[in-house]
C-alpha cells in the first residue's frame, strides 16, 4: 500500500503553504483532454497485490474505515501480466503491445534513489517522493489496424523485444544519430522513445504502468488504456518538462488520450509505533 496526500488534506490541516505547487496544480498541457471524474484527488491510497481476494478485502477496509471522513472520488483499477507470464528480466507490456518503462533507472541504483527520493526540503518530506498519475485512454482499435513496422516507427522500439530500432538489445540506448542506406534518420525526431528520454538527471524519474479495460462501450469500442504513474524527487523539473515534449510533438498522440490527472506527495515510511504522515500531520 502507497499513501499520498493531495492538496486538499493540506488545506485540511492548515498547511496550505507546505503543498508543493506543482502538486497543487500541474501545468495544462495542449493535447490534455482531461474529466473530472478521473482527475485530482485529496488522499491517495494505492493498494497492489499479485491477487485479486486479499486486494479487494485491503481495500474494502481501508475505505470503511475512511467513511466517517472521506468519500471516494474515484477508483482506477489497474493490472499487468501475471508473474512468470514474461522471461525474467523483460519489461512488462502495455495494451498496445510495447514493454513499457524499458527506460527506468535500474533497481537499486544510485541513479534510482536520486531519481526518486527526496534529499533537500522540509523534514516531513525528505526521504519522500511525488507521484503523478495520468489516465490515457488508447486508441487500440486503430492501432490494431496499423502495420507493425509504422508501430516500430513510432516508438522507436522493437514490438519483440523492445530493442531500439537502431539495434541492440531492450536496455541499449537508441542511436539517434544512424542513418538508412540513403543517408535519412533512422529514428524520428517525434518518435515516442525519443522525445520520453530524460535530457538531464533532473528529468529521471520512476515510470510504472498499469493497463486498464473497462470493457467494450456501448458501441462496441474499447474503453482501454493507461494508468501511468511517475515517482519522481520533484515532478515540477522531471515530469513536467517530458511531457510539455510529448504534448508539443509526440507521434503516439495519434493513437492516446490523456484523459486523468492528479497529482501527490508520496510521504516517508513510518517506524513501529508511528504512523504514515505523522511529522506533516502533527506539526
Amino acid at each position: 500500500m502507497t499513501f499520498g496526500f493531495g492538496p486538499g488534506l493540506f488545506d485540511a490541516i492548515g498547511r496550505a503553504a507546505d503543498c508543493p505547487a506543482v502538486v497543487r496544480e500541474l501545468p495544462e498541457f495542449p493535447t490534455d483532454r482531461l474529466e473530472p471524474r478521473w482527475s485530482g484527488g485529496d488522499l491517495l491510497l494505492q493498494v497492489c497485490s499479485d491477487d485479486q481476494l486479499p486486494l479487494s478485502y485491503a481495500l474494502r477496509r481501508l475505505v470503511r474505515d475512511a467513511r466517517s471522513i472521506a468519500t471516494v472520488r474515484w477508483t482506477q483499477r489497474g493490472f499487468n501480466a501475471a508473474r512468470g507470464s514474461e522471461p525474467p528480466g523483460t519489461t512488462p507490456r502495455n495494451l498496445f503491445g510495447q514493454r513499457d518503462g524499458t527506460a527506468n533507472p535500474a533497481a537499486g541504483s544510485a541513479e534510482l534513489a536520486d531519481a526518486v527520493w527526496v534529499r533537500d526540503g522540509p523534514p516531513w518530506l525528505v526521504g519522500g517522493s511525488m507521484l503523478v498519475l495520468r489516465r490515457i485512454r488508447m486508441d487500440i482499435d486503430t492501432w490494431d489496424d496499423f502495420g507493425r513496422d509504422g508501430k516500430e516507427m513510432a516508438v522507436a522500439r522493437r514490438l519483440d523485444t523492445g530493442a531500439p530500432v537502431t539495434g541492440g538489445t531492450e536496455f541499449d540506448e537508441i542511436d539517434t544519430r544512424k542513418v538508412d542506406e540513403r543517408g535519412f534518420p533512422v529514428v524520428a525526431a517525434s518518435a515516442h522513445a525519443v522525445l520520453a528520454a530524460d535530457r538531464s538527471p533532473a528529468e529521471r524519474m520512476l515510470r510504472r504502468g498499469y493497463s486498464y479495460d473497462d470493457g467494450p462501450t456501448a458501441e462496441g469500442t474499447p474503453d482501454s488504456g493507461l494508468l501511468f504513474t511517475a515517482y519522481q524527487a520533484d515532478a515540477a523539473t522531471a515530469f513536467v518538462p517530458v511531457q510539455a515534449r510529448l504534448a508539443q510533438s509526440d507521434v503516439m498522440n495519434l493513437w492516446i488520450t490523456h484523459i486523468g490527472s492528479a497529482a501527490f506527495v508520496i510521504p516517508p515510511g513510518c517506524t513501529e509505533g508511528s504512523y504514515v504522515g505523522e511529522p506533516l500531520l502533527s506539526g
